[in-house]
């Protein structure tokens, strides 16, 4: 069995972690939850808890699960909550691809010629900058970037739950930050834009609305997670001791430097298809809209993921001798799944969690008498983008999808902010800073389940109070530095993008 890092035995985050690996199975614990909304879905729907969707303006109210329509919904979609969970298909999809490029040694070949020439002292921070560069690409920061941290950590002989912590940090505690435009910008100007429209039919919000204030936060997000993992989390887990074999970092053998030249002309020929279907306006692969950011590459990136990383394994393995007929291959993609057991079991019980706390509608009546409740309050700009943040980073507790949470408060926020004399823009730019440093302090985030899974592979006692130990230093430092900038930008009046105001005129 691993053993378990040494580190201090007193302080308040050695506490958390004991008091969250003293909780159930991270599976029992997910089951004990959803037994949970059960009960308080009778109790709400007995007390009358409701509200009124600002979305729609329809009541909603607390539904009953254990009424004989809600056992009857709990037994009949039972499969369809796990076969439907999204994070089910995304990673097993990608597995495909990724257990191929593993086992035929192009991963690790490709790490070591990777750390070969990157200087150990910016490891830290390339590793948080991928993390975040990886948001482009849909949630390939959870499957790839966060074990390969644990594994790039690992063989420099640092702690690998400090890595995968830093690429958790990066991926998800900074969600919001690019230097890219993703979908994400899209899909949520989209919801701006219609809510904008409440006041001002004409009004439209562009993807690039936020573009300056997110490039910034980049830089800071890459700065915060790099020092707080070498000056608190490192310190804290202290020396790995585990029983996992390291992975030395060796020099490339002629053979391995030919396998990968060949791997790096599949990947050219794949971005070179990619760039054929999207730059012409009429490319095969551009979105229903016309748009880039609307094209299946963006949307389904997993899928590409698959056949890229599969077939630049398949050539790698071929050549330097891993793979010598079909059965090979094949049994590449068994051996990822293996590794998946756990997680698929435990998905079982997450996937019904939150079902039922969607179908009970609790979650919806948190963020509507959450949101009235804010709205109330008559304060200036500073005061009001201060508590909506507070608001936004709690309720992403409870509900973790971001253009969900958007398309319920955009309605009552962005006509609240134009009426004021603020612009959407703003009030989206402030929403997004919220929903961002949380997401790693949350069980209910969909990946949280994969990131223990991770960090079991070193050590084998790690539960949930294990993540949240090491997250929670991550959430204060993001969220208190963001507030800041926050503060400061509005206060300069900062444009947040191009062409972008601030202010809006009636």
């Amino acid at each position: 069995m691993t053993e378990v890092a040494e580190k201090p035995k007193k302080g308040f985050f050695n506490f958390i972690e004991k008091t969250g690996n003293a909780l159930p199975n991270p599976t029992l614990l997910f089951g004990i939850l959803a037994l949970f909304v059960l009960l308080l879905s009778l109790i709400g729907s007995l007390l009358g808890w409701s509200g009124v969707n600002p979305a729609t303006n329809e009541q909603v109210e607390t539904i009953n699960l254990l009424s004989r329509q809600g056992v009857h919904r709990i037994i009949l979609e039972m499969i369809t909550n796990f076969t439907s969970f999204a994070p089910l298909g995304v990673v097993l999809v990608a597995m495909l691809g990724l257990g191929i490029a593993e086992v035929s040694g192009l991963m690790k070949t490709a790490l070591n010629a990777m750390l070969m020439k990157t200087p150990p002292y910016l490891i830290t921070a390339m590793v948080v900058f991928v993390a975040k560069l990886s948001n482009v690409a849909s949630d390939i920061g959870y499957i790839l970037i966060i074990p390969l941290a644990g594994v790039i950590f690992h063989s420099l002989g640092r702690n690998p739950i400090a890595g995968i912590a830093a690429a958790f940090a990066g991926v998800s505690g900074g969600f919001a930050a690019n230097i890219l435009i993703t979908t994400n910008d899209a899909l949520l100007a989209g919801i701006s834009t219609e809510a904008a429209r409440i006041i001002d039919p004409l009004y439209e919000v562009l993807p690039t609305a936020n573009y300056y204030f997110m490039a910034f936060s980049m830089l800071f997000v890459v700065v915060s997670c790099t020092l707080v993992t070498t000056k608190w989390i490192e310190p804290r887990l202290g020396k790995y001791t585990g029983d996992v074999p390291r992975e030395a970092i060796v020099p490339a053998t002629p053979l391995e430097k030919k396998g990968l030249k060949r791997a790096g002309w599949v990947f050219l020929f794949w971005f070179a298809l990619l760039l054929i279907g999207l730059v012409p306006e009429s490319g095969l692969l551009r979105g229903a809209d016309g748009t880039v950011l609307g094209s299946p590459v963006f949307r389904g990136f997993i899928a590409i993921l698959c056949l890229m990383f599969g077939t630049a394994g398949i050539v790698y393995g071929y050549t330097v001798g891993t793979f010598k007929k079909g059965d090979d291959v094949v049994k590449g993609m068994n051996d990822s799944y293996k590794t998946l057991a756990s997680y698929m079991v435990l998905v079982f019980f997450a996937a019904q969690f939150v079902a039922w706390f969607r179908w009970s509608n609790l979650g919806m009546l948190i963020a509507v008498n959450g949101a009235e409740a804010l709205t109330n309050a008559n304060i200036g700009l500073i005061p009001l983008a201060v508590m909506f943040v507070f608001f936004t980073a709690f309720l992403n507790l409870f509900i973790g999808s971001a253009s969900a949470k958007w398309a319920l408060l955009a309605p009552i926020f962005v006509p609240i902010f134009m009426l004021m004399g603020y612009s959407p823009e703003l009030a989206q730019v402030i929403y997004r800073m919220g929903d961002s440093p949380t997401n790693i302090i949350t069980p209910l985030l969909p990946y949280f389940a994969l990131i223990i899974v991770y960090c079991q592979k070193y050590d084998k006692k790690a539960g949930l109070g294990t993540i949240m130990a090491s997250m929670i230093p991550y959430s204060l430092v993001l969220f208190v530095g963001w507030l800041i900038i926050l503060i400061a930008w509005i206060s300069l009046g900062i444009p947040l993008g191009p062409g972008t105001p601030m202010f809006f005129g009636m």
